[in-house]
């Protein structure tokens, strides 16, 4: 059966609290609704200081969504490692695996923009570095052992549920991410499909002598909403989409590739470039992909038209995919 993904980043231009604080439940009951119906997956990300409100705090996020499920697994991906403490968040993926029973998936990237490091007063040239400190920290933290850390010796508690340890992916699209991965023998998650990368980092196991896999997007991944009359949602709601993809392209210059990165300036544009697509539900089984991203609050989208969209997806597409 088909991968099956509902992703949420929580995006609402100029929200009060009490608009962002419904979203944030609307989430929650959508991920329970999910849940009960047999998507496999929630999917959430990290970035700071957007204007948007982009959910800044995943692992949060995810021990909400946690409680409100019983069977989903919650993506983080990816979170920016070099922001983080590194025993801290070994500690606090501990509980979210133990809470959970073992439905966390973190994967580790380091981020393109240098505003959200200087947020953090974390230098950003120094990224490489604090990246394999971070993961080698989780690594020997999750053992339960005593270790060095930082010129003393520290041991973590509790041990997480998941053995040997919590799932922990090395994202990226670079090769240097795919390097550490595979030092590491940590499985290597790709931003986008680059097969090049894939076999880059199939080498690298080799010279280091370790073992790992990739998990790595497919050649297509659109992002996915469904309505009965696609032509009048994106009328309606294509504006939507168009600001978040917007916001998303402006972040990614240089080397940076993404699974949805888009060079649309328009909602025509957009939806001719098929990285955003909104189907019927007959149209979107015909796809016949194997992941189905869903992403029903997209860009601020409102909420009463991403129930719409789950609801359709949930009764009108995911039963005919299980068949």
């Amino acid at each position: 059966m088909p991968v099956t993904v509902v992703r949420f980043n929580l995006v609402e231009p100029d929200a009060a609290p009490a608009s962002l604080s419904a979203r944030y439940r609307a989430a929650l009951e959508m991920a329970a609704y999910a849940d009960e119906r047999g998507v496999t997956t929630v999917q959430t990300e990290e970035h700071h200081g957007v204007a948007n409100n982009w959910l800044p705090s995943p692992f949060v996020f995810a021990g909400a969504v946690f409680g409100a499920t019983r069977r989903l697994a919650v993506t983080v991906s990816a979170a920016i490692g070099p922001l983080h403490d590194p025993l801290r968040l070994a500690e606090e993926i501990a509980v979210l695996d133990l809470l959970s029973g073992g439905r966390l998936v973190t994967v580790a990237g380091i981020g393109y923009r240098p505003e959200e490091y200087a947020i953090f007063d974390v230098d950003w040239k120094a990224r490489g570095r604090l990246q394999d400190e971070l993961l080698e920290t989780l690594l020997k933290a999750w053992t339960g052992e005593e270790f060095p850390f930082r010129g003393r010796t520290v041991r973590v508690t509790p041990r997480p549920y998941t053995e040997p340890h919590p799932l922990l992916l090395v994202g990226g699209s670079s090769k240097a991410a795919a390097r550490r991965a595979a030092r590491l023998g940590l499985p290597f998650f790709p931003s986008a499909h680059l097969p090049e990368l894939e076999s880059y980092y199939k080498e690298r196991l080799v010279e280091y002598g370790t073992e790992g896999w990739t998990m790595m997007p497919a050649a297509e991944t659109p992002l996915l909403h469904i309505a009965e009359d696609p032509d009048r949602a994106w009328a309606l709601y294509g504006r939507h989409f168009l600001r978040e993809a917007r916001t998303y392209a402006s972040w990614q210059s240089g080397g940076v590739r993404s699974a949805v990165k888009s060079a649309a300036t328009t909602v025509e544009e957009l939806r001719a470039e098929g990285v955003y697509r909104i189907l019927t539900p007959d149209a979107c089984v015909a796809l016949g992909l194997d992941n189905h991203v869903l992403h029903p609050l997209s860009g601020g989208m409102p909420v009463d038209e991403g129930w719409r969209s789950l609801r359709l997806f949930c009764e009108s597409v995911l039963p005919r995919l299980e068949d």
